[in-house]
């Protein structure tokens, strides 16, 4: 029988076969051997560790996304329409998150202190001055660099709260206030520079306490500051040209000073600004705003658009207790202690596409939320603001979004504005959401 394998082949099969016979006499394989052998096993983050997705726009580098070769050059990924997971979180045990105008910042618990850490734009250092040459500025980062701060007092460093606004950023610490990036209507609360460069800027201001009071808490606006004292107080600073700042003039101010109005004798726990409107909660539920209201966020009897000093909104008196809220650039949202969501102003307010704008605050229908027969628990527990976009927290960790979606920040997998609330699909139990003008981050706990 003539093989149908060329002569050179027989003879490779031939070697291969004799190969594999000595091989076994001379090792045999003993099955208790493979119990010893070693296990080659993937790092995984720590149990302890949060999840953290990012979703919408990858441009600014706001989502901790590097750059990836393509077959031609280095080109930018398209923009994320569905939550990824940011493999920053794996590696770092991420605390707080704050997301600006194209920009992110994160806080990271470390051996011994809290460190900080931002990607994204950085035209106006507001995540730190950073080059590869000197004189040099990195104006665009892709992928979370360290920011480092000038401590003072405090060695063991605890950041404890994190703020981003259009292209300035606010950190609370155990070591005080630090404020960086622009201050061109004195954000920063420091004087105003004539002609500085923001973007080669390396000065990180700090303040320890305001009025002998320390901070507990902050937020940015787009281009103003607010921060809270121990004592329920209220202190501004920046861009007042919509009374913002709400200090009683529409001037800008480059020092963080108190707020009055009728704020001045109350017990404040809670602020929120996204644009140019400021909301505030006190300890009684109760709310007051102030800045541009346009949109209708205050209706006043005399038609002003421009508000520059709190005012009681007394239009929410009749949704009982407050526990949360939300300003974004043109509508408002409110969470009572009934957990019901309501929502006014002009744009995407979740009540479907025939309705476009409202003075008075509307109901958006629980159902819409996930509480129905099978879920009768399931309510709403955090609301949160972009610009034109909006987020709640339901008590099972479900994130629900509507709004404009721009670059595919709601994460419902396209960029169409979704006009009703609707359920965002995560790997995780959503903890807090934090929203850019285009892009969105969140924190969330494993199922498991």
């Amino acid at each position: 029988m003539v093989s149908i394998f060329p002569r050179f082949l027989r003879k490779q099969i031939v070697y291969i076969k004799r190969s594999l016979s000595t091989r076994k006499r001379k090792y045999p394989i003993n099955p208790e051997d493979t119990l010893n052998l070693p296990i080659f096993e993937y790092g995984v983050s720590k149990k302890s560790y949060n999840r953290i997705f990012v979703w919408g726009n990858t441009k600014s580098g706001a989502l901790g996304i590097p750059y990836i070769k393509s077959s031609e050059s280095y080109d930018v990924i398209k923009d994320f329409h569905r939550p990824k997971r940011l493999g920053f979180g794996e590696k770092n045990e991420v605390k707080q998150i704050a997301c600006g105008f194209g920009y992110t910042l994160f806080s990271i618990n470390s051996e011994d202190s809290d460190e900080l850490y931002g990607t994204g734009l950085n035209t106006d250092s507001q995540i730190g001055y950073h080059d590869i040459r000197k004189n040099k500025p990195l104006e665009l980062i892709f992928y979370p660099k360290h920011i480092s701060l000038p401590w003072k007092n405090v060695s063991n460093i605890k950041i404890l709260k994190i703020s981003a606004g259009r292209a300035h950023s606010l950190v609370l610490t155990n070591d005080g206030l630090f404020c960086l990036g622009n201050n061109a209507y004195g954000q920063c609360g420091r004087p105003c520079i004539k002609d500085e460069d923001y973007s080669i800027s390396n000065y990180i201001h700090r303040i320890e306490k305001l009025d002998g009071n320390k901070i507990v808490d902050i937020e940015c606006g787009q281009d103003h500051s607010l921060a809270l004292t121990e004592d329920g107080s209220v202190y501004s600073c920046g861009w007042g040209a919509d009374g913002q700042t709400g200090l009683g003039s529409f001037e800008n101010c480059h020092s963080f000073s108190k707020v009055g109005g009728d704020i001045s004798t109350e017990k404040i726990v809670k602020l929120n600004s996204r644009c140019d409107f400021v909301m505030a909660l006190n300890d009684n539920g109760e709310v007051f705003g102030w800045g541009n209201t346009e949109y209708a966020q205050i209706t006043l009897s005399d038609g002003k658009q421009q508000i520059c000093s709190p005012t009681y909104m007394k239009m929410l008196n009749k949704l009982g207790k407050i526990i949360d809220i939300g300003a974004g650039g043109s509508f408002c949202l409110v969470l009572n202690e009934n957990r019901e969501v309501f929502s006014w102003g002009f744009g995407i307010l979740g009540f479907g596409p025939n309705v476009q704008h409202s003075v008075e605050p509307m109901k958006i229908p629980e159902v819409l939320f996930g509480k129905n027969d099978f879920q009768p628990n399931n309510m709403v527990e955090r609301i949160a603001c972009g610009v034109s976009h909006a987020f709640a927290i339901t008590s099972l960790g479900d994130l629900y979004a509507w709004g404009r979606n721009r670059n595919g920040c709601l994460g419902l997998g396209d960029e169409h504005d979704q006009f009703f609330p609707i359920k965002v699909c995560l790997g995780g139990t959503v903890n807090n959401v934090h929203c850019g003008i285009d892009h969105t981050v969140a924190i969330c706990k494993p199922f498991i």
